[in-house]
C-alpha cells in the first residue's frame, strides 16, 4: 500500500462515516497488529505475491481472534505447478508465477492451524489467459505435452478458513 491509497482509503472510510474500519500501513509477513485482534482477514489476490507465503499464513493466524475468519480470493494452481513459469518474471507481475498449488495452499493452512479449510474455484483460465495475463514468453517454450498439462490448471478461488475456539 502506497501512502496515496491510505489517504484515499481513510477520506472514503470518513465519507461512509464507518468507525469500525481502520488502515495501516505494514508489510503482509509482519502485521502490525496484536495477537487476536480481529474477526476477519480479507485479501484480494495478493497473497500469491508474497515471497513468504507460509509467514503471511502465520501472521493472519496470529491476529485472527478464536473464531476469526479467514476469507480471500487468490490464484491457485490445481496440480504440479510448472517450475518454468515460475522463474518467470513477466509471470511474476502478471500474479501468476507466485500462485500455490491447491494441496500445498491446504497444508500450509493447516500448519498455520486453520481449520474448516475451502477453496472454491470461482473461474478457470486457459492457456491465452495465462499468455494473456503474463508469462506468454514462456508459455510459447512449452511443448505442447506441457501446455496441456495446464490448460484450466491456474484458477481463482475463494479460499476460506477459520481459526478454532
Amino acid at each position: 500500500m502506497t501512502d496515496g491509497m491510505l489517504e484515499l482509503a481513510e477520506r472514503n472510510r470518513s465519507e461512509a462515516n464507518v468507525e469500525n474500519v481502520r488502515f495501516l500501513k505494514g508489510v503482509i509477513e509482519n502485521i502490525p497488529l496484536p495477537d487476536n485482534a480481529v474477526n476477519v482477514v480479507i485479501s484480494n489476490c495478493v497473497i500469491n505475491l508474497s515471497a513468504d507465503k507460509a509467514q503471511v499464513l502465520h501472521e493472519a493466524y496470529r491476529v485472527l481472534s478464536p473464531r476469526g475468519r479467514f476469507a480471500i480470493s487468490d490464484i491457485v494452481f490445481l496440480g504440479h505447478f510448472p517450475s518454468a513459469i515460475r522463474n518467470d518474471l513477466e509471470a511474476w507481475a502478471g500474479c501468476i508465477a507466485g500462485a500455490l498449488e491447491e494441496e500445498i495452499y491446504r497444508r500450509l493452512l493447516a500448519e498455520s492451524g486453520f481449520i474448516n479449510i475451502e477453496i472454491e474455484v470461482t473461474r478457470r483460465y486457459s492457456i491465452q489467459d495465462v499468455a494473456d495475463i503474463g508469462g506468454g514468453a514462456t508459455l510459447a517454450t512449452l511443448i505442447e505435452r506441457e501446455r496441456s498439462e495446464i490448460e484450466g490448471k491456474f484458477v481463482s478461488a475463494f479460499i476460506r478458513a477459520q481459526k478454532p475456539s
